[in-house]
């Protein structure tokens, strides 16, 4: 993102995505801690006009009913809620464009602006699943890993989505007697501290499978008489998640360019006693809830709405609206195991997870099955995010009037040695970031684990 006088380089320091009403703020400001933001253009992007905006925008609205159906706004978010309530409105009026037309619409209500972290112009991109595997509705010799739905005594403190729904995040506890004591870890559960207490949904045959559902956070389970049972996450321990791929590159166990899903799986399989120390280091582990949902049907994200396949992301819910499109451009290992595959693609938040950290980081969701489960296991690649802005929001309102630097001397000018005589002239100060919160609104105060 070079800095150039039509298309400054902005950096918005700490603050969350938000339009505020400071009384000299002008509205509609965008902010994001640590992110550098530049304003863009639709011929800017590599294969926008190539992408299928009709899928698309099928995607779009499905988020746009959950919008449209979702409350009053805190004040940081309440602007741009109600700049994505507007023209979800117009997107309803018209169910079934084609191509062309969808994509006349998202150039007609949004502005592109390329988003990136702070120092790090190249955004981060992982994938997701769900998985199908065989499960029992009762244990016997084969199945005897259980699937555990939400304890009774199990309480949150801080944020939630809603009343009975647990966020991905946040302190959990268990109470003994007068006491709040934290959650038993995985090392506990697995040794019986949750036995007796009927919480169990079902049973797997392989702890390396439940392992992984739990970091997708749903399941397909394919029940002995041809059922399929569908799981979702429902809640979790409130212990923090170890990446174990992270423990098995810095032990050199796995190179960090191999590293996978599938190869993470293919090590705990040759070492069945290390992988199961390996899998009780992590000390998160998640609940899960039957959904109900039929074979067809795809998984419902943290926003409530049903995922589609390449075209729902799982973004970091501190910063990001559910809803809001991204345009991502990338060099992806979907076709074979090398990052040759071209991603040009225009998706849509509808999902978070504990990971998913920062600005222009996603995860992608590929689907359910074990084609799926490979792809998305070994997707670790950058990328480059443009987030879809609606054009009543001034990305810059609070900036506009900000200087633009001097332009930089000329070379030969730059080299001359300064006269002693004569001092040389230093440029005027930029406003110091205090000086520009003056104009900008104040800060205001989460998919899978």
């Amino acid at each position: 993102m070079i800095a150039t006088r039509a298309a400054r380089f902005f950096v918005l320091p700490l603050c969350l995505l938000a339009a505020t009403a400071a009384p000299r703020a002008e509205p509609g400001s965008l902010k994001f801690p640590d992110a550098a933001l530049e304003p863009s253009a639709w011929s800017r992007l590599d294969g926008w006009s190539a992408d299928d905006h009709a899928a698309a925008y099928a995607t779009f609205l499905a988020s746009c009913r959950a919008i449209l159906a979702q409350g009053k706004a805190k004040p940081a978010a309440r602007r741009f809620t109600e700049a994505m309530k507007g023209i979800c409105r117009h997107a309803r009026a018209a169910p079934s464009p084609g191509p062309e037309q969808a994509r006349a619409f998202f150039e007609k209500y949004f502005l592109p602006l390329r988003i990136a972290k702070l120092g790090d112009p190249a955004g981060f991109l992982t994938g997701y699943y769900e998985p199908i595997v065989a499960g029992s509705r009762f244990p016997t010799p084969e199945y005897t890993v259980p699937m555990y739905r939400r304890p009774r005594d199990l309480f949150m403190v801080g944020a939630r989505k809603k009343k009975g729904e647990f966020a991905n995040k946040g302190k959990v506890y268990r109470r003994v007697g007068r006491k709040s004591v934290p959650y038993f870890t995985r090392a506990e559960i697995e040794d019986g501290a949750l036995d007796g207490r009927h919480l169990e949904i079902c049973w797997l045959k392989d702890p390396i499978d439940a392992f992984f559902i739990h970091i997708q956070g749903s399941a397909r389970i394919r029940l002995e008489d041809g059922a399929m049972l569908r799981i979702n996450y429902d809640a979790h321990n409130g212990h923090r998640y170890l990446p174990v791929g992270r423990v098995l590159i810095e032990r050199g166990e796995v190179a960090k360019e191999d590293m996978s899903m599938e190869r993470i799986r293919q090590w705990m399989l040759a070492h069945p006693e290390d992988g199961r120390e390996l899998r009780r280091m992590n000390d998160s582990f998640v609940f899960f809830r039957v959904t109900g949902l039929a074979d067809h049907q795809e998984p419902v994200g943290a926003q409530g709405v049903s995922l589609t396949p390449v075209r729902s992301i799982a973004v970091d819910r501190h910063l990001h609206l559910y809803g809001t499109p991204f345009f991502i451009e990338a060099e992806l290992p979907i076709e074979s195991e090398a990052p040759e595959t071209k991603f040009r693609r225009l998706m849509v938040a509808q999902d978070t997870g504990s990971a998913i950290v920062g600005p222009a980081r996603a995860d992608i969701y590929f689907g359910a099955g074990d084609e799926a489960g490979l792809i998305g296991g070994r997707i670790k690649q950058p990328g480059r995010f443009t987030m879809l802005v609606p054009r009543e929001i001034d990305p810059f309102a609070a900036w506009r009037h900000v200087p633009s630097p001097p332009p930089k001397p000329e070379a030969a000018i730059a080299s001359e040695p300064a006269s002693a005589t004569e001092p040389v002239p230093l440029p005027d100060p930029v406003p110091k970031s205090s000086e520009r919160k003056t104009e900008a609104a104040p800060a205001a105060p989460i998919r899978k684990p």
